[in-house]
This record gives structure tokens, C-alpha cells and sequence, in this order.
């Protein structure tokens, strides 16, 4: 009885969450980030560095939903940057060096080291409006066309809601036929595996981690279905009797919809009273696809990027 007393008293819910790159993890920590690759000679590489975070930067770490919002563009750059990190290894190598263009020339000469910054930066915009585009206002615009049907604010909201989750099923569900994404997926499913191990205070080992559960309360899938079914609520109060307004709006409340997700994925992350576990119920369905069993191999890359961001101390990173 003590021992099991001992062993759950080991347990702790942490704040280190990561993505899945292109045959790797990467893992964000309190201090250091760390993204693991399986190179394909089967070497695997890590590359860590300090963390530079928007939300300590400007010190909004203690404002609710105004950290949720800086904490979404910190996810995105760090994902941006591990993903083209990653991508470096797995280049096709020709025969005959490739030229730069005069563009490209220039460009390295003005920008010198931090051109890659810069398409990082460039990178996550592109994917935000592609993202509002496709998610937000295209529902919108279809949602549209029932006018002439309803006129009920609230109704028109949950047609428009439900059309932008369809949309999202149906991208998520097409993607995952990819045979690269698959391998994705699975990477993801160690990451999961890895952190719940760390969480259990068991060693990182594979054979631990193998046992884990693959689907985990603060998922970035999860983030995304909560921004779903908020965006319903939030956008409810928006007037629909001029498309234009209607879509600037929206779009001035998507930082609103981004933090009260963060902050309910940050409450699921920690509790598992039921009302929590009943709202985390959706992103969890979904993460069944967003998410595949890895093999041992791929668990041994997710522990090596958890390995370079854990301090040792478990109070460090404890939510």
C-alpha cells in the first residue's frame, strides 16, 4: 500500500508539450526546446537551444486569455522552425550543386543569418491565412447563402459552426490517407506515449512508454476542437446583416476564440473531474486519427527529445 501511496505521489501533471516533424519530435520544456530526427542512416540528431518565448517576453504570463494568444504564436514558430530543421536531413541531394537566383542572392546577402527567421515568420502567416480562409471564412460565406431561408442569428452561427467542423473532418481525414503523414501521426502518438510516461514519474524507457496511452488532454487537436465549438459561442453575439462587418469581426475575435482555448486545454491539461474529461471528449475522438501507434523506433527519437529538455527536477516544469 505505501508503495503504491509512493508511486502515485510521483505522479505529476507537466507543462512540456511538443509536435511531430518530419521523422522526429520536438519537445518544448521550461527553459529549452529539443527536436529529435532519424536521420536516414538511422543516427539520430538532436538540436536544442534556449527557449525565446513571446509570452515571458512581454510578460503577459499571468493574463489570462492575452497569454493564450501569445502562447498560440510561440507554438507556431517553434513547430515552424523544428519542421524546416527537420526537412534539412531528408533533402534530396543532386548531382550538381543548385544555383541560387539573383532573388535568392540578394536576399542571403541583406538578411545574412537571420534570412531563415524571416521565412519562418513569412511561413506562419502564409498558414494563418490559408488556415481563416479555409476555416472561417469560407463557412461564413457559405453559411451565406441560408439567408434566404433563416434569419435566426443563433441558428445561422450553429450552421456556420458545423459547416467549418465538417470542413476541418473532411481536411484532417484526407490528409491522413498520406502515406508521410501517417509516419507523422505516428511520431505524434510517441510524443504522447513519452510526456504520460515522464507524467507517470516512471524512467524513459521504450518499453514504459510503449505501455502509455496515446491520446493526451492537451493535445494541439484538442486545442484546435475547442476553437471549433468556441468560435460557435463567441461568434453567436455577431450581428449577420452585413457580410463585411460580419467577417471583420470575426476575424478581430479570433485572438478571443485562440485564448479561452488555451485556457480550457491548460484546465483539461491539469484536472480529471468529470465535467473536464466530458469537454475533452471530441479532440480526443479526433486525436484516434491525428495520432497512430508508433513503433519502438520512433518511441527512442521521442525520448531523446524529452531527454534534452527534462532539468531533472520535476517541480520545474509541474502545471
Amino acid at each position: 500500500m505505501k508503495e503504491k501511496n509512493k508511486e502515485k505521489s510521483q505522479q505529476h501533471i507537466t507543462s512540456i508539450g511538443g509536435s511531430a516533424i518530419m521523422e522526429g519530435v520536438m519537445m518544448r520544456g521550461p527553459k529549452e526546446i529539443a527536436s529529435a530526427v532519424r536521420k536516414p542512416d538511422g543516427e539520430i540528431v538532436v538540436d536544442k537551444r534556449p527557449i525565446s518565448s513571446l509570452v515571458t517576453k512581454y510578460h503577459v504570463d499571468k493574463i489570462p486569455i492575452i497569454r493564450g494568444v501569445f502562447a498560440f504564436f510561440d507554438s507556431l514558430i517553434c513547430s515552424m522552425r523544428a519542421l524546416m530543421w527537420s526537412a534539412e536531413f531528408f533533402d534530396i541531394e543532386d548531382d550538381e550543386p543548385e544555383k541560387q537566383s539573383r532573388f535568392d542572392k540578394w536576399l542571403t546577402d541583406k538578411l545574412g543569418d537571420k534570412l531563415k527567421d524571416y521565412v519562418i515568420y513569412f511561413s506562419v502567416i502564409v498558414s494563418l491565412i490559408f488556415s481563416i480562409g479555409l476555416f472561417f471564412i469560407l463557412p461564413n460565406l457559405v453559411t451565406g447563402l441560408v439567408r434566404k431561408v433563416t434569419e435566426q442569428k443563433v441558428l445561422l452561427t450553429l450552421i456556420e459552426g458545423l459547416i467549418r467542423i465538417a470542413i476541418f473532418l473532411g481536411y484532417i481525414i484526407l490528409v491522413s490517407r498520406m502515406e508521410e503523414i501517417k509516419r507523422v501521426f505516428q511520431y505524434h502518438g510517441a510524443e504522447h506515449k513519452t510526456i504520460f510516461c515522464y507524467e507517470a514519474g516512471l524512467p524513459l524507457t521504450v518499453e514504459n512508454a510503449r505501455g502509455m496511452k496515446r491520446l493526451h488532454p492537451r493535445c494541439g487537436t484538442s486545442f484546435l476542437v475547442f476553437v471549433m465549438i468556441i468560435s460557435i459561442i463567441v461568434f453567436s453575439f455577431v450581428s449577420w446583416d452585413n457580410m463585411f462587418m460580419r467577417i471583420f469581426l470575426r476575424l478581430l475575435l479570433l485572438p478571443v476564440v485562440a485564448g479561452l482555448s488555451y485556457e480550457i486545454i491548460r484546465w483539461a491539461g491539469r484536472s480529471q473531474n468529470k465535467i473536464v474529461c466530458l469537454i475533452s471528449k471530441p479532440g480526443m475522438w479526433l486525436q484516434m486519427i491525428t495520432t497512430q501507434e508508433p513503433d519502438d523506433s520512433q518511441l527512442e527519437v521521442a525520448i531523446a527529445s524529452m531527454s534534452a529538455v527534462i532539468t531533472g527536477n520535476p517541480e520545474d516544469d509541474k502545471w
